[in-house]
C-alpha cells in the first residue's frame, strides 16, 4: 500500500434490532470507497463479538477490535441519536480502546428525527476530545431519515448529503496526513 493511501474505519454504532444503520453506513461506505487515497474498513459494532461486562483481561474479540482501531489512520462514526443521545454500544465501543483513537481524526455522519442525530454529535466531540482525537467540523447529517432514502437504500435526494460527505472526508484526510507526519517526526506522549 502507498503511504498516500489511508485506512479509514467506518463505525457503525447502532446494534439494535431493526435498526437504520445498514442503510445510512452502506450509502457513506460506497461514497467513501469512491474517494481517492482511501482504503475503507467498516466495523459494524453489532457483528463484533464484544462483552457485555468490560473484563479485567482483554477477551481476543476486544484484542481484535483494538488492532483494527489501531490499523486505522482515521475514523468516521455512522451514528443514530437515540433520546438526545448516541447508543450505549458505541460508548461502550469507544471506552474498550485508548491509545488507539489518540491523534487520529474523526467524522460524523448522524440520523435520526428532527435533529438529525446532531445531539448525539455533539456529545461524541467531547468525549474524543478526552481520547486526544481530533473532530473535524464538516458532518453529515439526514433529518427525519426514514423519509431521506428510498426503498433501495439511496438517498432520495443526493445533493447535499454528498457536498457535505465530500467535505468532511477532505477535513478527515487532511488531518489525517498531518497527524501521521507529525506521529512520524516526533511520537505522541
Amino acid at each position: 500500500m502507498s503511504e498516500d493511501v489511508l485506512r479509514l474505519g467506518i463505525i457503525v454504532g447502532s446494534t439494535r434490532e431493526g435498526r437504520f444503520a445498514g442503510t445510512v453506513s452502506g450509502w457513506f461506505a460506497d461514497l467513501a470507497r469512491q474517494h481517492p487515497g482511501l482504503e475503507i474498513g467498516v466495523i459494524d459494532l453489532a457483528e463484533l463479538d464484544l462483552p457485555a461486562v468490560h473484563p479485567a483481561d482483554l477477551t481476543p474479540e476486544l484484542l481484535a477490535y483494538t488492532a483494527r482501531l489501531a490499523a486505522s489512520d482515521a475514523f468516521v462514526v455512522v451514528t443514530p441519536e437515540y433520546n438526545h443521545g448516541y447508543p450505549a454500544s458505541l460508548k461502550y465501543a469507544i471506552d474498550s480502546a485508548h491509545t488507539e483513537w489518540q491523534t487520529k481524526p474523526v467524522g460524523f455522519v448522524s440520523y435520526g428525527g428532527i435533529s438529525g442525530g446532531l445531539r448525539a454529535v455533539e456529545q461524541l466531540r467531547q468525549v474524543f476530545a478526552e481520547l486526544h482525537a481530533v473532530t473535524v467540523r464538516e458532518t453529515v447529517s439526514f433529518h427525519g431519515v426514514h423519509d431521506c432514502f428510498d426503498e433501495s437504500g439511496s438517498p432520495k435526494d443526493d445533493t447535499g448529503p454528498a457536498a457535505a460527505a465530500k467535505l468532511m472526508l477532505d477535513q478527515v484526510i487532511w488531518w489525517a496526513h498531518a497527524a501521521k507526519e507529525a506521529r512520524i517526526r516526533r511520537p505522541y506522549r
